[in-house]
């Protein structure tokens, strides 16, 4: 079975590499910065995928795109828009948790009662 989509480890390596040189940084301080062990770094430049909790820190702190990585051989769908309005709501600073998570469940209540049925 084909493969749908799977993270270019590489390619955020080679990215990371270049903040890391622009930054005028060695690995250490990358580790220092980030909390990600030297040895998991060393993984990653070896074309090991990083954990979804170091990814998501490298992409902190680098200002890189996670998504620029995902490859697939078929063309990718664009993402559902309940699936945006749940992540938009979860990211707004404006909002507690519990108050994202009502807005979501009303949004998506709502939602399914009115749209067209196929």
């Amino acid at each position: 079975m084909a493969k749908s989509g799977w993270f270019d480890a590489s390619a955020f390596y080679n990215a990371l590499d270049s903040v890391r040189q622009a930054r005028n940084l060695n690995w250490k301080k990358v580790a220092e910065q980030t909390g990600i062990s030297a040895s998991s770094l060393t993984r990653i430049a070896q074309g090991k995928r990083p954990d979804v909790d170091g990814l998501a820190t490298l992409v902190a702190w680098s200002g890189l795109n996670s998504d620029d990585y995902v490859r697939s051989e078929q063309a990718r769908p664009e993402p559902e828009p309940l699936a945006k309005i749940s992540t938009y709501l979860r990211s707004d600073k404006n909002l507690s948790p519990e108050a994202a998570t009502a807005i979501d469940e009303l949004v998506k209540a709502t939602y399914e009662r009115l749209r067209k049925k196929g």
